[in-house]
């Protein structure tokens, strides 16, 4: 994967952030993203590989879209600053996402504002068994490579249900279960960047192994 090009050519894009300019370098975007998918192929068979209960998903059904939603959000600019994608992306739960752009590179997985229904069912597990999802969170490599759950938005008051002497109460308000690490333009140039993709996803699979067995049983 040439990921040079790929940066090279998401600074241009934004420098020229408009259909007219895309257009003009459809070529070029195709051949980025055809590389792009290509990778995604290759890491979709390694994770598969050392991990028996990886679920398939190709490059072409991993990918996500460059172009932003101005339906809903018509501030944003026509297209993205990263290529994204999720690995490991069985319907209903939550993926491994990687993010690869010209603002911010990222590893990430979890459930990011999950419904109504998921966020209970989480809420039920961590009430059942928190104590392993804090064991999960307080794993020393854990913690060093991903810091503590992704902050987000959480509830000021106690969630319906559960009482405020909770053991797990200040988990039980989050709305978002997800963690993310940050990684450096060096660090995808380097040649062993695969590598180290494989490393964090082994680091992050007990978090969610944990939150997709508590939204699927």
């Amino acid at each position: 994967m040439d990921f040079a090009n790929l940066f090279a050519f998401l600074e241009a894009l934004q420098s020229n952030n408009n259909k007219s300019w895309m257009d003009a370098n459809r070529k070029w975007y195709q051949e980025v993203r055809n590389d792009f998918i290509r990778w995604l192929d290759d890491l979709d068979h390694d994770l598969a590989t050392i991990d028996p209960m990886y679920y398939p998903t190709p490059g072409k059904k991993g990918i996500n879209r460059i172009n932003n939603n101005l339906m809903f959000h018509p501030e944003r600019p026509v297209y993205k600053d990263h290529f994204g994608a999720g690995l490991d992306k069985a319907p209903g739960t939550g993926d491994f996402y990687i993010q690869i752009g010209v603002g911010e590179c990222m590893l990430a997985g979890g459930l990011w504002r999950p419904d109504p229904k998921r966020l209970k069912s989480i809420r039920d597990a961590i009430d059942y068994n928190g104590d392993e999802l804090v064991k999960i969170l307080n794993q020393p490599d854990f913690k060093k490579r991903f810091g503590g759950l992704y902050e987000d938005t959480r509830l000021t008051k106690v969630p319906k249900g559960f009482h405020s002497a909770h053991p797990h109460l200040e988990l039980l308000k989050n709305k978002t279960f997800a963690v993310a690490c940050s990684i450096s333009r060096k660090q995808v140039l380097a040649p062993d960047f695969s590598d180290l993709v494989i490393k964090v996803y082994q680091e992050m699979l007990p978090f969610r192994r944990y939150l997709n067995e508590a939204i699927t049983v």
